[in-house]
């Protein structure tokens, strides 16, 4: 008893650095947290909201240590700052209360994900030795910093009634399945399922188990598996083939999207076995006809953020073709930098920027003249698929000195004769690869008519096949754990 006791304890009162959605000590953890989640949610409200704020706050803990203090301290400065500024009086009075309430709630993040990149160009262009030590990124400070900032603009804008309670908006923030990795969500999807009384119905839970079983194929089993050569090819591009590090683009074009996209179902799924319900955050990307469809597909929370919140502000396309391509551009840098504070995630979002500026150049010149046949959707897919994935180089390598050596080597060393000796060396990676890809070609009605079918199975035969997809991830991830990709933004 008394070990039991200090076991528990310690799991209590230590961080640890693998804490997710998809781990058992998570899964074991939601299990007790649910069964009196459930009761509280029938009988009483207000504790049912204080007590998923503290659980959220201790899923907060378990992935950020003593930082956590950052989400309770945003959650209450959002808020009250928010409220004082619509005391305000409108006009430029309340647009500067804007302008602060939005700094003020950048702060944290600015510090702890853009210090050290900010000093290292200062010495830089001043040539110093200077070394800054380096700063924790806590996790999930992005998004949560994100939701606050989209609260106070909807707020201040009319879009979201300025009464929320500090309660609602603290459940809201703090929402523990949006911590590590989003999807970013708006008060208004949220916030006002929250401040009514939702029993949990059984299509949604089912909905949520489906997911779940989703989110750990793609993440536990196809994303961890496959990343494991990837990082290889990543790591020392000159140590594969340039057929095999070209293999290592294309793999890593899967795992990104099977981490991100596993862990959005993962998120959504877990948050319906609660009763809410939370947007897609992506509708099969890899189907894209041109890059602007792509950022309508891919995670589409950040794409609809910054269209919202950056580039409509900037004038989005209401200020002529010209005006309309710098917004895009911009607000792919934008992007770039709030992927990571450094130079090689600037280029990626420089790439993007370029990809959209030419795309919406063709559109007005003539692009969209051009018969809508096999042929031309078959080229623009290979297009659009293959400047995706180059650009994931730059978002993947550790710097832009080891993307473009990898570049060097695809160009210079791929020969076609390599293709049977990586068939035969990695036979089962590749075999994963292509049924990723093949499944990720079906059509949005063959989804949704599969998560029907899903839902509408006997409930037994339902908990069967996650018992087994648990078990198969357990079996086979225990050596491949692999850190969600989204957590360090």
């Amino acid at each position: 008893m008394t070990q039991l006791s200090s076991t528990l304890l310690s799991f209590l009162s230590t961080q640890d650095k693998n804490w997710s959605l998809c781990t058992l000590p998570f899964m074991a953890t939601f299990l007790v947290f649910f069964a009196i989640f459930l009761c509280l949610n029938r009988y009483q409200r207000t504790w049912m909201k204080l007590y998923v704020i503290l659980f959220s706050l201790f899923f907060a803990f378990k992935a950020n240590g003593a930082l956590m203090w950052l989400l309770p301290f945003t959650t209450l400065t959002s808020w009250y700052l928010t409220r004082f500024m619509m005391r305000l009086k409108r006009g430029k009075i309340r647009k500067i209360g804007l302008a602060i309430v939005i700094f003020t709630e950048l702060i944290p993040l600015l510090y702890y994900k853009y210090m050290n990149f900010t000093l290292e160009v200062i010495h830089e262009i001043l040539r110093s030795n200077f070394a800054p030590e380096k700063i924790i990124l806590p996790v999930g400070i992005s998004f949560f910093t994100f939701q606050a900032i989209s609260y106070t603009v909807d707020v201040y804008k009319g879009r979201f009634p300025k009464t929320t309670e500090l309660i609602d908006y603290a459940f809201y923030l703090t929402f523990f399945p949006l911590f590590i990795a989003g999807p970013i969500t708006r008060a208004e999807v949220l916030v006002p399922q929250i401040q009514v009384k939702r029993p949990v119905k059984d299509d949604l839970v089912y909905k949520g188990l489906w997911l779940i079983i989703c989110g750990l194929i793609k993440k536990a089993l196809i994303a961890d598996y496959i990343a494991q050569y990837n990082n290889i090819v990543f790591d020392a591009p000159s140590v594969q083939s340039g057929f095999g590090d070209l293999m290592g683009v294309l793999g890593f074009s899967v795992q990104i999207y099977c981490d991100f996209s596993g862990y959005s179902d993962l998120a959504i799924g877990v948050a319906a076995l609660m009763g809410y319900e939370l947007k897609d955050n992506f509708n099969f990307p890899y189907q894209s006809l041109n890059l602007t469809e792509f950022w309508h597909r891919w995670h589409i929370a950040l794409s609809t953020w910054f269209r919202d919140y950056l580039y409509i502000p900037l004038g989005g396309n209401r200020k002529g073709a010209l005006r309309t391509y710098l917004n895009s551009f911009l607000a792919m840098i934008v992007a770039g930098l709030w992927h990571g504070a450094s130079w090689i995630f600037i280029l990626w979002g420089v790439l993007h920027g370029m990809g959209l500026v030419i795309h919406k150049f063709c559109l007005n010149n003539g692009l969209n003249k051009i018969p809508n046949n096999t042929y031309v959707k078959v080229t623009s897919w290979l297009i659009t698929f293959c400047y995706v994935s180059f650009a994931w180089i730059f978002f993947r390598a550790n710097n832009i000195d080891s993307a473009i050596e990898l570049i060097s080597h695809i160009i210079h060393e791929t020969h076609l004769s390599d293709a049977y000796t990586f068939l035969m060396a990695y036979p089962v990676w590749l075999l994963l690869v292509l049924i990723s890809l093949e499944l990720h070609s079906i059509r949005k009605t063959d989804y949704d008519w599969l998560q029907q079918k899903f839902i509408a199975l006997p409930w037994a035969l339902k908990l069967i096949i996650f018992i087994l997809v648990t078990q198969l991830v357990i079996n086979l991830s225990q050596q491949s754990i692999q850190p969600f990709i989204y957590t360090q933004f």
